[in-house]
C-alpha cells in the first residue's frame, strides 16, 4: 500500500492544488453557460430554480457517501470517480437541446465531489496547527479556478455557444482524471492511524456516530443555520445577474472572475495570517458577525458598482467560515474519518441547492433582492449573539 509517507507530500499537496484550480475551471464554466442555456431552451425563473433544486438533491445524496468511500478506498479511486463523473456530465450537457436532457445531464453530479476529496487529501497531509492555512490554500486555487472557468465560459459560449464550451469541460475533465492517476497516492492516511472503515459505503448510522464526538453536532449546526441565508443569495445570484443587474453571458463572465480574484486574495494572503494569529472559535465568531453586516449592506446595494465593493467582506466572510468550520469538524473526528466528516461538509451546499430556489424563489418573486440581505443580517446576527453568549458561558465555567 502507497500511503503519505512513502510520497513526497509537498509534491502530491501541489498537484492536489492544481486538480482542485482545474476542477474548479469546468465547475464555472458551466455555472457561466447553463443559466443562459436554460433560458435559450424555454426555461423561466421558476423552472431554473427546480433545475438548481435537483442537483442539489443528487449531490446531497452523493456528499456523504463519497465522503465514506473515500476513506474506505483511498484518494485516488474517490477522485478518479469523481473526474470520470465530470467527463460524462459535461458530455450530457454538450447533447442537452431540450428541457429533459438539461435535467437529464445533472445525473453525474451524485459522484462530482472532486473538491472535497481534495480537501481530505490536504487534510490528511497537513498537521492539525496548520490545518486551516492549507485548506485555506486550496481555496486559493478555488479562486484561480473561478476566475478562469468564468471567463473562459463567458467567452466561448458568446463567440462558439454553449456545445463547444460543454465539450472543453469534458476534455479538461480528462486531463484532471490523468492528473490523479499519476500522481495521487493510492491513499494519503497516515501508515500509523488506525482505520476502522470497513464494510458498506451506504451506513447510514455513520452520519450519527460521527455526530456524538464532541463539538460535531453544535459545529455542524452552526454551519447549516449561519450559512443558509447567503447560500440561498448564491443560488439565486446567476438569476439576479441576468434579471436585476441585466448583465449578459460575458459580462457576467467578467463579474465572476471579479469574485474569483477577491477570493483568491483573501484566501492566499488573508486566512493564513488571520489562523496564524487567532482562535478558531474567535474566527468563527468573526465571520458570522461580518456576514450580518454584509447581508445589511447587501439589502441596501442597487447597482453593480455598490455590489462590488460589498463583495469583498462578503467574501472574506464566507471564506473564514468555510476554512473554519471545515478545520473545526475535521479536527474533531479521528483521522480514518476525515473523508467521511468532509463529505458531510460538502452536503452543506447542496442542502441549501435543494431548498434555496424554493426559498429564494419565494423571496424574489414577493419581497424583492433586498429581502436576501434583511434575512441574512437577522439570521447571522441571532447566531453570533448565542454562540458569543455559549463561549462566554464556557470561558466563565473554566476559569472558575
Amino acid at each position: 500500500m502507497d500511503s503519505a509517507p512513502a510520497v513526497n507530500v509537498k509534491n502530491v499537496l501541489y498537484v492536489a492544488y492544481l486538480i482542485a484550480a482545474l476542477d474548479v475551471t469546468w465547475l464555472f464554466l458551466q455555472i457561466s453557460i447553463t443559466p443562459y442555456l436554460a433560458r435559450r431552451l424555454g426555461f423561466d425563473s421558476l423552472w431554473f430554480g427546480y433545475l438548481q433544486t435537483t442537483i442539489g438533491m443528487i449531490q446531497l445524496l452523493g456528499g456523504p457517501v463519497f465522503g465514506r468511500f473515500a476513506d474506505i478506498f483511498g484518494a485516488r479511486a474517490a477522485l478518479s470517480l469523481s473526474c470520470l463523473a465530470s467527463v460524462i456530465y459535461f458530455l450530457l450537457l454538450a447533447a442537452a437541446d431540450s428541457a429533459f436532457l438539461l435535467f437529464l445531464h445533472k445525473l453525474p453530479a451524485v459522484f462530482m465531489h472532486a473538491f472535497p476529496g481534495l480537501q481530505m487529501v490536504v487534510t490528511d497531509l497537513s498537521e492539525n496547527n496548520k490545518r486551516a492555512d492549507a485548506l485555506a490554500k486550496l481555496g486559493l486555487y478555488f479562486g484561480i479556478g473561478m476566475i478562469t472557468g468564468s471567463l473562459l465560459g463567458g467567452t466561448l459560449s458568446t463567440r462558439f455557444g454553449e456545445k463547444f464550451a460543454a465539450y472543453v469541460g469534458s476534455g479538461g475533465s480528462v486531463i484532471n482524471l490523468v492528473l490523479v492517476l499519476k500522481f495521487i497516492p493510492k491513499h494519503t492516511k497516515r501508515q500509523n492511524t488506525k482505520n476502522n472503515n470497513t464494510g458498506s459505503v451506504f451506513k447510514l448510522g455513520e452520519i450519527v456516530r460521527l455526530m456524538k464526538f464532541p463539538g460535531v453536532a453544535k459545529t455542524f449546526t452552526v454551519k447549516i443555520i449561519a450559512g443558509l441565508p447567503s447560500g440561498v443569495f448564491q443560488v439565486m445570484f446567476s438569476i439576479i445577474v441576468m434579471n436585476f443587474f441585466q448583465l449578459q453571458a460575458e459580462e457576467n463572465g467578467y463579474l465572476m472572475a471579479y469574485l474569483g480574484i477577491v477570493q483568491m486574495v483573501i484566501q492566499g494572503a488573508v486566512i493564513g495570517h488571520l489562523t496564524a494569529r487567532y482562535s478558531e472559535n474567535s474566527l468563527l465568531l468573526f465571520s458570522i458577525g461580518l456576514n450580518s453586516l454584509v447581508g445589511l449592506a447587501q439589502a441596501l446595494t442597487t447597482n453593480m458598482l455598490q455590489f462590488c465593493f460589498v463583495v469583498i467582506p462578503m467574501m472574506l466572510s464566507i471564506s473564514i467560515f468555510n476554512v473554519i468550520t471545515d478545520s473545526m469538524l475535521t479536527k474533531s473526528v479521528p483521522a480514518f474519518d476525515t473523508g467521511a466528516m468532509l463529505g458531510l461538509c460538502a452536503s452543506v451546499l447542496p442542502l441549501v441547492r435543494t431548498i434555496g430556489p424554493t426559498i429564494g424563489g419565494f423571496l424574489y418573486e414577493t419581497y424583492g433582492v433586498a429581502s436576501f440581505g434583511y434575512i441574512q443580517f437577522t439570521v447571522s446576527a441571532i447566531t453570533f449573539s448565542l454562540l458569543f453568549m455559549s463561549n462566554t458561558r464556557r470561558n466563565t465555567a473554566h476559569y472558575r
